[in-house]
C-alpha cells in the first residue's frame, strides 16, 4: 500500500497508508475532512478518559465514598461538607464543559449551513450571468 505523501510540520513524512486516490491518508485527505469533523464533535459524549460522563461517574463515586467515610465517623461532618463543596465545583465544572462542547457543535453546523447557502447562492450568481 502506498503511503501518504503529505509531509509534516517537523518535515517528515506522514507514516499512514494513503487511502484516497490523490495519495492522502484519512487524515489529510480534504474528501474526508467533514467526515472527521462529524467524529470530532461526537468525541466526548460518551465515555472515556477524560470525557464528561466518566469524569461525572469518577465524581459520583467518590460523593458516595465520602458519604459513607461521614456515617462511619471516619471524616469530620465539616471536613466533608467543604470536600462536597469542592467536588460539586469539580461538577460545574463539566456542566458547564458540556454546555461549551454543545455550544461549539451548533457554531460548528450553523457555519457548514451558512457556507453551503452562501455556495448556493454564487452558483445561482454564476446562472444568471
Amino acid at each position: 500500500m502506498q503511503q501518504c505523501q503529505r509531509i509534516k510540520a517537523n518535515g517528515e513524512r506522514c507514516k499512514a497508508p494513503a487511502s484516497g486516490a490523490n495519495g492522502l491518508c484519512y487524515s489529510h485527505d480534504p474528501a474526508t475532512e467533514n467526515d472527521r469533523k462529524k467524529s470530532a464533535r461526537r468525541a466526548g459524549k460518551t465515555g472515556g478518559r477524560g470525557r464528561p460522563s466518566t469524569e461525572l461517574k469518577r465524581l459520583q463515586k467518590m460523593f458516595e465514598e465520602l458519604a459513607k467515610r461521614v456515617d462511619d465517623g471516619d471524616v469530620v461532618r465539616a471536613d466533608a461538607a467543604v470536600m462536597g463543596q469542592l467536588l460539586n465545583g469539580a461538577r460545574a465544572c463539566i456542566r458547564d464543559l458540556i454546555a461549551a462542547r454543545e455550544q461549539e457543535e451548533l457554531i460548528g453546523r450553523m457555519e457548514e449551513i451558512e457556507a453551503e447557502l452562501q455556495a448556493q447562492k454564487e452558483r445561482r450568481g454564476n446562472r444568471v450571468a
